[in-house]
């Protein structure tokens, strides 16, 4: 029990999607240096880390998740990563592999932007030098726009003309057009508020200029792109980072290297060296901060896996404080305002089952504004069809429309039965 979440990998071919996707999840999707190397999408698990309950209730020795893990108090929560096929100047047009790339989209939730950022690979995804990463920033966000518009244009007269015979809201005419990319209403009013639009909104006055710019606003709210500015263990990333973060000053962005961090999980399994995803450090045989116990325990370094760790050193964990591979996924979750939310049994033992056992098992992430009763149905359709009742810690009752906060997040839930002679209490 994690999160319907969806993280979508895009970007053009041979950036470093399905590298990013390897380092981040078990997916075993294909790599390689050309164009369309992912040709189907490929989903994987990651682990989104976040603090435990188990540490403020004394329960860490006993924490025991049915999904993902707890590490000395930090939850790694599941969440499904989609790596879609490289998109390529034109997709919206049908270029390349055309619109199959962006319907892969509709799934996402948020979307990791990998950008080659060495300029190493130009906008086709082939070898070349001094690319600069900025023209794939802009079109990938011209090509998605593009998308959505078009559909959206193509229709505009036929849209207005039902939008003024129902007499319905700026925010239910365009809620139905959007949801062929998964748009919930309240996304839709999101948009609107943002952009300043009120009732009565005359969407009959709106111009091809105007819309494009409600498109704009509807792809910030629907569709957030994080960058991940992938192979900087590269020289030549430092001048594009540079004038990346100069041009885009309040865009969220990763600096990574996925090949790095399959670099060092690898020697870690190999025994060659300590290293736990997400650290900004690793350590060898010769490391004397390590424990001498543990340094027996490892394998000697060659002189030419020595020395590519030294680079690794340099150019990747002193510089940018790790791989970054943890952080992009951290960053996108937390981009959407999810919530943990742990259901229990028993509000004294935070068990999950009769016998005192299972602490903390469950975890499930929901959006901001989510109400108790909602809860409920998220964590099965039996929970809020016989709801009774709340409550949090010491059992505190909860309101059924109470919406619930990341200060309240541990929570029981007692139904009644359908013949309503008797109450069971009830954990999914």
């Amino acid at each position: 029990m994690s999160s319907e979440l969806v993280i979508g990998c895009v970007g053009k071919p041979s950036a470093g999607k399905s590298s990013y996707l390897n380092a981040a999840t078990d997916a075993n999707a294909k790599v390689g240096n050309y164009p369309f190397t992912t040709i189907e999408p490929n989903y994987g698990v990651t682990l989104y880390p976040t603090e435990c309950p188990c540490v403020k209730y004394e329960k860490t020795n006993v924490c025991a998740p049915r999904y993902g893990k707890c590490v000395n108090g930090t939850r790694f929560i599941p969440i499904k990563m989609l790596d879609v096929a490289g998109l390529v100047p034109g997709a919206s047009e049908g270029k390349g592999l055309g619109n199959q790339f962006l319907d892969d989209l509709r799934n996402a939730d948020v979307l990791l932007h990998v950008v080659d950022v060495s300029g190493t690979t130009n906008e086709k995804g082939e070898s070349t030098v001094d690319y600069s990463p900025v023209k794939d920033i802009e079109w990938l966000k011209e090509e998605i726009h593009s998308w959505i518009f078009n559909n959206l244009w193509k229709k505009w007269s036929n849209i207005v003309r039902r939008h003024i015979a129902t007499k319905s809201s700026a925010a239910q005419t365009l809620q139905l057009q959007f949801s062929g990319y998964g748009t919930r209403l309240v996304q839709v009013q999101e948009t609107l508020d943002k952009l300043g639009i009120k009732e009565p909104s005359m969407m009959e006055t709106w111009d091809e200029f105007f819309v494009k710019q409600v498109v704009w606003g509807f792809l910030d709210v629907r569709f957030p792109i994080i960058l991940v500015l992938n192979k900087v263990d590269l020289g030549s990333s430092d001048p594009n980072i540079a004038k990346i973060c100069k041009l885009y000053p309040t865009q969220k962005m990763v600096p990574t290297s996925a090949l790095t961090e399959i670099f060092l999980r690898k020697l870690n399994a190999q025994k060659f060296i300590v290293y736990k995803e997400g650290d900004e450090v690793f350590y060898t045989q010769e490391d004397e901060d390590l424990e001498q116990s543990e340094r027996d325990k490892l394998k000697a370094l060659d002189e030419k896996t020595r020395a590519r760790l030294e680079k690794v050193k340099d150019l990747v964990m002193f510089r940018y404080g790790g791989t970054g591979i943890q952080n992009a996924i951290k960053l996108a979750v937390d981009s959407r305002g999810l919530i943990p939310v742990y259901p229990v049994k028993n509000l004294h033992s935070m068990s999950c089952d009769k016998n005192g056992g299972s602490v903390f098992r469950d975890c499930i992430l929901v959006p901001p504004n989510t109400t108790v009763r909602e809860i409920a149905g998220k964590l099965h359709p039996e929970l809020d069809k016989y709801f009774l009742y709340a409550e949090g810690p010491r059992g505190v009752r909860r309101g059924e429309n109470e919406v619930n906060t990341p200060k309240k997040n541990n929570i029981k839930f007692t139904t009644a039965s359908e013949t309503g002679g008797e109450s069971k209490k009830s954990q999914q």
